[in-house]
């Protein structure tokens, strides 16, 4: 039987910063993982300190900043791969109106740093922006693919992964030690994403679930090496490609792509890209949403040695390096979480 510190139950992106904290830290683990959460491999995987809609600052958003843009820069390093780019995120302003209350936001101490004062005529003559565009500043994207797969790798190249689905009924519990299978462990870290309603040990956390779906487009007259925010995004990834997206749905809890979503998504991008483009490519997924709005982070109220990481929502590249750290300084140093992430204030 092989004794490690920690389970962990998912690799999607908030396992795989608590996996950075544990191997900082020198803790031993292993990861169980079967492939059936989709939500990290399609989200955007833009990291954007504004919510667009109301300009408005995103929740802790220099905090999250300053925590995952070293650790994108670190795991690169480490494998020796490229998947967080930076990107111009440009607001397609709709009226005089919208122009002031960009100009007005800007103004905020809050958004100085992430808002430019500065708008931006349109010339590109494939897109419709007769007001021009407010550029979001310090924002990116995180190829979310290829770093989990090239995360994934790692770990089974150091022999902390097990592909397989998480047996919950084959959790034993004793005193201080969990056994499951061939593992002694003290801690279980569940990062399950949606998967979590399946979960008999956490399935009463108020996850709602979101349904998520993405088009890629082929657009060769587009030219654009920024990301435009107007009624969807779009999100250029070379060669020609575009993703576009994203939609919300909160009664489908399928991964499967649907025809509506895909006609919701075109109906919105013809409102202000004039050329000529093809869909190649629909993927969906259920994103971890919690009605507040908040991640879901915490000890089960029973069984001290089990944990929850989830409710990461839309902004799990952000969010994840955070929130990771909290749980970590938690259960190692007994640091009191953030009271707004800790799954104690729904009772």
């Amino acid at each position: 039987m092989k004794e490690v510190d920690y389970i962990i139950v998912g690799c999607g992106l908030a396992s795989i910063a608590f996996c950075e904290q544990l191997r900082t830290h020198n803790k031993s683990f292993v990861v169980f993982d079967d492939n059936s959460q989709k939500s990290s491999i399609v989200a955007a995987g833009l990291y954007n300190p504004v919510i667009l809609k109301r300009f408005s600052e995103v929740w802790k958003a220099k905090e999250q900043l300053e925590l995952a843009l070293p650790l994108y820069t670190k795991i690169e390093k480490e494998l020796k791969i490229k998947f967080d780019y930076k990107l111009r995120i440009l607001r397609r302003l709709n009226s005089i109106q919208e122009q002031n209350k960009w100009f007005t936001a800007s103004d905020k101490p809050s958004l100085e740093a992430f808002l430019s004062i500065q708008l931006i005529k349109n010339i590109n003559p494939q897109i419709d922006a007769p007001f021009g565009f407010g550029e979001v500043l310090n924002a990116g994207r995180v190829d979310t693919q290829t770093l989990i797969s090239g995360y994934k790798a790692l770990l089974i190249n150091e022999g902390f992964l097990q592909e397989a689905t998480f047996q919950h009924s084959n959790v034993q519990l004793e005193s201080s030690i969990i056994l499951y299978e061939n593992f002694r462990a003290k801690q279980i870290v569940f990062a399950e994403g949606f998967g979590a309603k399946k979960n008999p040990f956490f399935n009463h956390i108020p996850l709602t679930g979101s349904k998520g779906e993405i088009l890629t487009i082929k657009a060769p007259d587009l030219k654009i090496d920024y990301a435009i925010k107007s009624s969807v995004f779009v999100i250029p990834i070379g060669k020609d490609l575009y993703n576009v997206g994203s939609t919300y749905n909160n009664e489908d809890k399928s991964n499967a792509p649907t025809e509506t979503a895909k006609e919701e998504l075109l109906s919105k991008l013809k409102t202000f890209i004039k050329c000529d483009f093809e869909v190649i490519n629909q993927v969906a997924g259920i994103r971890p949403t919690v009605k507040d709005r908040r991640p879901l982070v915490g000890r089960h109220a029973k069984h001290k040695n089990l944990y929850v990481l989830n409710g990461l929502g839309t902004r799990g590249v952000m969010i994840a390096p955070y929130v990771a750290k909290e749980l970590f300084e938690f259960i190692e140093n007994n640091k009191q979480l953030d009271s707004e992430i800790d799954i104690n204030r729904f009772g």
